[in-house]
C-alpha cells in the first residue's frame, strides 16, 4: 500500500513504517473500552479541603516557593479561535439572524475587541462587524489562536488570555530567584504574533510584579501526526499519490510536557481565564492544590527513600503505613496476590515510583468534557482516572449506569510533579496507556476518511500516574468555548 515515495515522506515526517502499521492495525481493531468500576465521587476519590486545609496547603506551597522550588505554567495553546465564531460564520454565508447574532450585535459594544473593530468599520451594519472581526483584511479573528484575541476590557487598556496568563503566572510561579517561568504550546504560523505581543507588554508586566519572566514556546512534533485512512482502513492519499496526516490531538503534548524541567508545573487551557478581579479567588486555589500536591509528593519520596533500604523488606509496619497510603490518599487498589514482603515491597515501589498530578474537579453544570472515576489498569490496579464518554463502552448498561452516576467532571485544572524522589525526570511517554485513543470520522475535498488521536493529554497521556482528585468551586472555570461567553459576568468584570 505504501511507495517509496510514501516511506520517504514519513521518514522526512520522523514517523517510520513500524509507526504506521501499528496505526493501521489501530484502525483495524478499534480501541478497546475502558472499563470503569465507579464514579469517584466525594464519598469516594474526591477530596474536599476544609477552609484550614486550604489555608495550610497555600502556606505549604509559598514556603516551598521561597525555599527554592521550581514551578512552570503549562498552556497549551495551538490552533486557531475560528470555532469560537461558528455562528458568525454561518450567519455571513446564510444571512439567518439567529439569537446568537442577536445577542452578539446588542451586546457587540461590551467587547473588549469593541474599539479596535469600531475603528476599521465605519459601516456599522451587523455583516460588516462581523466581516471585519474575521477576515484578514479586519482583526482576522477566524485565523487567529485565542491567546492573542482581546478577551478583557480594563480601564486604561484590554488585555489578550496570554497576558491574563502571565498575570496568573506573576502570582503563583515566581520563585525565589523573581523569575517566573511560564510555557505556551502554539502553532508555527502563529511565533510571530506571540513574539510581536511579548515585546509590546512583557516590559510593562515585569515593571509592575516586580518580576521577570522566563516565556518559552514549543510546537506540537510533526512526528506525533497520525495517517488519515479511507472508510475501508487503507491509507488516505491526496490526488498526488501523497499520504495524508493529520495532528495527533492534545495527547500529543505530552512530548512538549516531557521536555520540561521543573519541580511542579501547573497544566490550564488558554481560554480560561477570568479579569483581575477575580483572580484573587483562583490564584488561591491553584496555591492549595499545589501546596497539596508538594505534601503528597513529600509523603510518596519519604517513603521511596525507606523503601529502598536494606531493611525495609523486614518492616512490616512500613509496608502497613504504603499500603495504606496507596489506599487512602492515592486510592489505588489491587487484587494482585502478594505472598510475601518481597513482593509487597517491590509492588509498592512500583506504584509510588511515578509521576504525580493533583486535578481540580468541579460539579457538574452540563458542561462538555471528561470526569472523575475509579478505572481497571493494565497493570491490574484500579485508580483514578479522568475518562472521556468515548472512551466507555455505551452499549454496555452498567458502565453507562456508572458513567450517569458521575458527580462532577474535569475543567483541565492540573498541577503535576514530574520527577522522582531523587530529582531526575520521569520519561513521561513511558506512562501512557497507548489503548486509549479515539477514532473519528472527518473530510477532506469532499471525501470522508478517519482520522486517529492519541491518547489524550490528561487521559490515556497520563494514564499511569498517580493522580489525586479535589473540589474546586466552579467560579474557578470560566472557560471561552464561544465570542458570546465573553458576555458573561465572570468575563466582563474589571
Amino acid at each position: 500500500m505504501l511507495t517509496e515515495e510514501n516511506l520517504e515522506q514519513t521518514s522526512k515526517q520522523g514517523i517510520t513504517k513500524k509507526d504506521i502499521e501499528n496505526q493501521l492495525r489501530i484502525f483495524e481493531q478499534g480501541f478497546p473500552p475502558l472499563e470503569i468500576v465507579e464514579a469517584a465521587t466525594p464519598a469516594n476519590g474526591i477530596k474536599i479541603l476544609s477552609d484550614d486545609e486550604e489555608a495550610r496547603h497555600v502556606s505549604i506551597f509559598e514556603n516551598a516557593l521561597s525555599s527554592g522550588l521550581n514551578a512552570t505554567k503549562f498552556v497549551p495553546a495551538s490552533g486557531a479561535a475560528s470555532r469560537m465564531f461558528k455562528d458568525l460564520y454561518n450567519y455571513l454565508e446564510t444571512d439567518e439572524e439567529t439569537d446568537f447574532i442577536k445577542t452578539f450585535i446588542e451586546n457587540i459594544d461590551n467587547f473588549a475587541f469593541y474599539e479596535q473593530l469600531k475603528a476599521i468599520t465605519p459601516d456599522e451594519t451587523p455583516r460588516k462587524f462581523i466581516e471585519n472581526l474575521l477576515s484578514e483584511e479586519g482583526l482576522n479573528y477566524g485565523k487567529l489562536p485565542k491567546g492573542l484575541l482581546t478577551f478583557h476590557k480594563y480601564k486604561d487598556k484590554s488585555r489578550t488570555p496570554f497576558e491574563e496568563h502571565l498575570v496568573e503566572a506573576a502570582a503563583y510561579c515566581a520563585g525565589s530567584k523573581g523569575i517566573a517561568n511560564i510555557h505556551f504550546t502554539i502553532s508555527p504560523e502563529h511565533k510571530e504574533g506571540f513574539d510581536n505581543l511579548i515585546k509590546n507588554v512583557v516590559p510593562e508586566y515585569q515593571k509592575r510584579f516586580g518580576i521577570k519572566f522566563n516565556i518559552s514556546f514549543s510546537v506540537q512534533h510533526k512526528s506525533t501526526d497520525t495517517i488519515a485512512v479511507d472508510l475501508n482502513n487503507k491509507p488516505f492519499k491526496d490526488e498526488d499519490g501523497s499520504l495524508v496526516f493529520r495532528p495527533g490531538g492534545h495527547g500529543a503534548l505530552i512530548q512538549n510536557l516531557n521536555e520540561l524541567d521543573s519541580d511542579i508545573i501547573f497544566i490550564k487551557n488558554i481560554d480560561n481565564v477570568v479579569p483581575d478581579k477575580q483572580k484573587h479567588y483562583n490564584n488561591r486555589y491553584k496555591k492549595a492544590l499545589a501546596g497539596l500536591l508538594v505534601s503528597v509528593r513529600n509523603k510518596a519520596f519519604e517513603y521511596l527513600e525507606k523503601l529502598n533500604k536494606p531493611e525495609a523488606e523486614n518492616n512490616a509496619q512500613l509496608l502497613k503505613n504504603v499500603e495504606d497510603f496507596l489506599k487512602k490518599e492515592l486510592h489505588i487498589y489491587s487484587d494482585t496476590a502478594l505472598n510475601t514482603p518481597a513482593d509487597k515491597l517491590n509492588f509498592y515501589k512500583t506504584l509510588l515510583n511515578r509521576p504525580i498530578r493533583i486535578c481540580g474537579m468541579v460539579k457538574n453544570q452540563g458542561e462538555p468534557g471528561g470526569g472523575p472515576f475509579l478505572a481497571k489498569n493494565p497493570n491490574g490496579t484500579v485508580s483514578l482516572q479522568i475518562v472521556e464518554k468515548a472512551q466507555i463502552d455505551m452499549d454496555n448498561p452498567q458502565q453507562v449506569e456508572l458513567l450517569n452516576k458521575s458527580t462532577h467532571f474535569n475543567p483541565v485544572d492540573i498541577i503535576c510533579s514530574t520527577k522522582n524522589y531523587k530529582g531526575q525526570k520521569f520519561d513521561l511517554l513511558k506512562h501512557t496507556d497507548p489503548n486509549t485513543g479515539f477514532i473519528s470520522v472527518k473530510s477532506k475535498s469532499g471525501k470522508e476518511m478517519k482520522a486517529l488521536e492519541l491518547p489524550g493529554l490528561w487521559n490515556g497521556a497520563m494514564s499511569d500516574w498517580n493522580t489525586v482528585f479535589v473540589e474546586v468551586p466552579i467560579e474557578t472555570f470560566n472557560p471561552v468555548k464561544t465570542v458570546i461567553d465573553l458576555l458573561r459576568p465572570e468575563h466582563q468584570k474589571s
